[in-house]
């Protein structure tokens, strides 16, 4: 591991140990107060350069009460974290947000509860983020922002039934603000994009974009974001030049937005470019040491020959691994997708994705528990993990390339075809390593 990877990685350590206080498991023990200074230690020197941020910190400074400052602090300390993925400013987001509720009770002070809802559900401590998201809608029971955050918890929780029902909350209740309207847009496509509704998805988020750009002063992000899930959408559905022109588009608007600059390199991945591909995946893991990303890299490496390469990044990927286990909240999905995908610890992996399941019963959860459970040789779990997780009917390669090697390892030959064949019609890049076994096995189908 080379020296700056050690060094992102301690920082990494740093924030996410700090993140190990905000678990909901010692959510039940009192937190010393904060000081003003507390909260507002910056995560890193970039903090210097934003001015909103210094002068809420100075403001804060010298009026320790004054929550509605602390409000606006934990709400940029977010937007900076969507921009850069850094989890120190989640943590300062978390931090600024409690200060404030325990200055100012939640049913007088509803913004910090959204703020500190939104750094939950952020944080992945879904539980929690249901649980004030449900407070701040019985506080307003007529807005619907209020039901924004409740649907996002609950269809990562995968009570769909009860997010669908928010979901028409938030659209009865509506609003007339810009950003109110995006998100609803927003939310409206993912929840057609889950039942396997495209079209209907890729509608939404042409609106949500579309609202985004007409109004001043919507955050540049914002734009960004609208952007990088329309190339998302694109991408699902294998429309790679599409995919590629929203990715520049959000990266036109932010130069280093993490997120397109990593879809970007996917891209190139695509076209077998792995140099440049290799180049733009060191550029984020630079920046950010995300399991994800520092998982491609290492494929990348492994892809190109530079095996000592992989090999680093690889044990970089169990480091990061490990550490979020320790934060208590839920991040073991994607340690244990990555051990399946490279055959590694399979009872370990089945572990871990049905411990994550049992709180946190989505669709993806259902397809964790599927392909581990199939990787331990557990044909059963498999097949009945495999069929929640298609419940919805979400056109995911991913997700039809699972059904389709547990359908042949149950001897289902017919239906292994068919969904092998449907992933690789649906998006036939959809994986550096697994799209390449996806064409082998189907091939091999073909010939029997």
């Amino acid at each position: 591991m080379n020296k700056a990877s050690i060094t992102k990685l301690t920082v990494f350590i740093f924030a996410a140990i700090s993140l190990t206080a905000c678990s909901s498991k010692t959510r039940t023990v009192a937190e010393p107060p904060l000081s003003p200074q507390a909260v507002a230690v910056p995560p890193s020197e970039n903090i210097r350069a934003n001015p909103t941020i210094l002068f809420l910190e100075e403001r804060i400074k010298r009026d320790p009460a004054d929550f509605i400052a602390l409000n606006k602090l934990a709400n940029e300390y977010a937007r900076q974290f969507r921009e850069s993925g850094d989890a120190a400013f989640l943590n300062l987001a978390l931090r600024a947000a409690r200060k404030s509720l325990k200055i100012m009770p939640a049913e007088f002070n509803l913004d910090g509860l959204l703020a500190l809802a939104q750094a939950e559900y952020s944080s992945h401590d879904f539980t929690a983020a249901r649980v004030h998201a449900e407070q701040l809608a019985s506080l307003e029971p007529a807005k619907g922002y209020t039901y924004h955050l409740l649907g996002d918890a609950l269809l990562e929780l995968g009570e769909y039934k009860r997010a669908d029902e928010a979901f028409k909350k938030m659209a009865e209740f509506g609003g007339i603000q810009p950003v109110t309207l995006i998100a609803m847009e927003q939310r409206l496509a993912h929840w057609a994009m889950l039942n396997g509704d495209t079209p209907k998805a890729t509608i939404h988020l042409n609106k949500a974009l579309k609202l985004a750009k007409s109004p001043p002063g919507v955050p540049l992000e914002t734009i960004a974001f609208c952007n990088w899930q329309l190339g998302e959408a694109a991408f699902m559905r294998g429309d790679y030049v599409a995919a590629e022109k929203y990715y520049t588009a959000a990266l036109k608007l932010i130069p280093d937005y993490y997120r397109a600059v990593a879809s970007q390199g996917r891209i190139l991945a695509s076209r077998g470019d792995l140099p440049g591909a290799i180049k733009t995946y060191e550029g984020v893991v630079k920046r950010l040491p995300d399991l994800n990303y520092v998982a491609a890299l290492g494929d990348l490496y492994m892809q190109s020959g530079r095996h000592a390469d992989a090999h680093s990044q690889y044990a970089l990927v169990e480091q990061i691994g490990r550490l979020q286990q320790t934060t208590g909240l839920l991040y073991n999905r994607q340690l244990a997708l990555y051990y399946a995908d490279h055959d590694l610890k399979p009872d370990e992996a089945y572990s871990m994705a049905v411990s994550e399941y049992q709180i946190r019963k989505d669709i993806y959860g259902a397809d964790t528990v599927a392909w581990t459970a199939y990787k331990a040789g557990r044909l059963a779990e498999a097949r009945m993990a495999i069929k929640e997780a298609l419940q919805l009917g979400t056109r995911d390669a991913r997700l039809f390339y699972h059904a389709g090697l547990i359908a042949r390892a149950s001897g289902d030959k017919v239906e292994a075809e068919k969904m092998i064949g449907l992933a690789l019609r649906l998006n036939p890049k959809f994986d550096l390593l697994q799209a390449e076994n996806a064409r082998m096995v189907f091939s091999e189908l073909r010939k029997q």
